[in-house]
C-alpha cells in the first residue's frame, strides 16, 4: 500500500509518501512542502497547493490520502487557510477516486508516539526511529505529513470501518424520519 500523507497549510503544505507491505516494515518514499509566497494573493496560493499536490499524486500514485483533520485556532485566519487547504486536499483525492481519511493532530501524536500529547521533537524521532531515517524530514510539516501517513497505514482501516458504520447509521435514520 502506499500512502500519501498531507499536512494542510498555507504557507507550507508538507506531503509525504510511505509505502508498506506490511503495518510492520512501512517504507519512506518521498517527503518534502508545497510552498506558496505570503505576498500572492489568496487564490493563486490555493491554486499552487492544487498544482503541487497533483504533480505529488501523479509522481507517486497513492492507494490513500491521510490528512490532518483542521482544528479550532485563536488564528481565524490562520484556520481557515489550513482548512482551505485541506479541502483541496480532498478534492483531489476525490478527482482521482482515492480513497482519503482525516486524521486529528492528537490521532497522530498518540499513533506515532504513544501519547497524544507528544511534541513535533517527540514525533519527528519517531518517525526516525520507525522508518530507520538518518535524520527528521524537514521542515516539520514534512516530517508531520510522513507521521500522518504512517498513522494511517495503522489505524486507517479502523477509521474506515467506523467512517462506513456511522454512514449506514445516518442512512437507516434518514429512511426512518423521511429524510429529514
Amino acid at each position: 500500500m502506499r500512502i500519501l500523507g498531507v499536512d494542510p497549510g498555507l504557507t507550507r503544505c508538507g506531503v509525504g509518501v510511505i509505502d508498506a507491505a506490511s503495518i510492520r516494515n512501512p517504507k519512506l518514499v518521498d517527503v518534502g512542502v508545497i510552498r506558496t509566497p505570503a505576498d500572492l494573493d489568496h487564490a493563486h496560493r490555493l491554486l499552487a497547493i492544487e498544482q503541487g499536490l497533483e504533480s505529488w499524486i501523479q509522481a507517486n500514485r497513492p492507494d490513500a490520502i491521510a490528512v490532518e483533520r483542521v482544528f479550532a485556532q485563536h488564528n481565524k485566519q490562520s484556520v481557515t487557510g489550513t482548512a482551505q487547504a485541506a479541502g483541496i486536499a480532498m478534492l483531489i483525492a476525490a478527482r482521482h477516486s482515492i480513497p482519503v481519511v482525516l486524521h486529528t493532530p492528537t490521532e497522530v501524536k498518540a499513533a506515532i508516539t504513544g501519547s497524544g500529547a507528544a511534541d513535533k521533537a517527540q514525533v519527528g524521532a519517531m518517525v526516525v526511529r520507525i522508518l530507520k531515517l538518518d535524520a527528521v524530514p524537514k521542515p516539520a510539516d514534512a516530517a508531520d505529513a510522513v507521521a500522518l501517513a504512517l498513522c494511517h497505514l495503522w489505524r486507517g482501516g479502523a477509521v474506515n470501518r467506523y467512517a462506513a458504520a456511522a454512514e449506514a447509521h445516518a442512512a437507516k435514520i434518514r429512511v426512518r424520519t423521511g429524510g429529514r
